[in-house]
């Protein structure tokens, strides 16, 4: 876990290139957009507000509905966790089962909702990547965010010393990619020797 933008997927994948399983809570969320299920509450809850023109949910219309600034987005977002979340629970605890049948040593979960979603209680360790502010700014604005856009899905998560203070180890990820493999690398042999 960690703020927006600082670094959690890196970390992830360089713990998969180690030779953990991944599990990845963005790419379980997107599957769960596009059960009948959902889309029908979401159908119900939004029309087609939220529907791109191939008739599937479209992220970045729903992202502008339950990141606004308004008090209205933080009750539409709260529908959005109850409806989405126990479904990705559910999608994620499935491939950590077979991730385990197929001799796996460790799997990393990769989930800006960790503590949120309630997700940490299928983690033995938690891991807070660390990075300033000012570079975790940076780094999505380079995919188009503004500051407002960061803002609001920071404020949809919980603090960072919050985090910070509920995780077993931090990780730097403010230098290079090969400074925060160093890390990784220390922390995966503590973890399977």
């Amino acid at each position: 876990m960690g703020g927006v933008a600082g670094g959690k997927s890196l970390v992830a994948r360089q713990l998969a290139e180690l030779g953990a399983g991944l599990l990845d809570a963005d790419r379980a969320g997107h599957e769960v957009l596009t059960l009948p299920r959902i889309e029908a509450a979401a159908r119900k809850r939004w029309a087609e507000e939220v529907f791109g023109a191939d008739g599937r949910i479209d992220r970045s219309r729903l992202a502008e509905i339950v990141f606004a600034d308004s008090p209205q987005a933080t009750r539409e977002r709260k529908y959005l966790e109850q409806l989405t979340h126990p479904e990705i629970g559910r999608l994620l605890r499935q491939e950590a089962e077979r991730l385990a049948a197929r001799g796996c040593p460790a799997a990393v979960l990769d989930a800006p909702l960790l503590l949120e979603a309630g997700w940490d209680r299928l983690c033995d360790r938690v891991v807070f990547v660390d990075a300033p502010r000012e570079l975790r700014l940076a780094r999505p604005r380079k995919r188009g965010w503004s500051e407002a856009d960061f803002a609001a899905r920071e404020g949809a998560q919980e603090s960072l010393d919050f985090k910070r203070k509920r995780a077993d180890l931090v990780l730097d990820n403010s230098g290079s990619p090969e400074q925060t493999q160093a890390q990784v690398e220390r922390f995966w042999h503590s973890l399977v020797g």
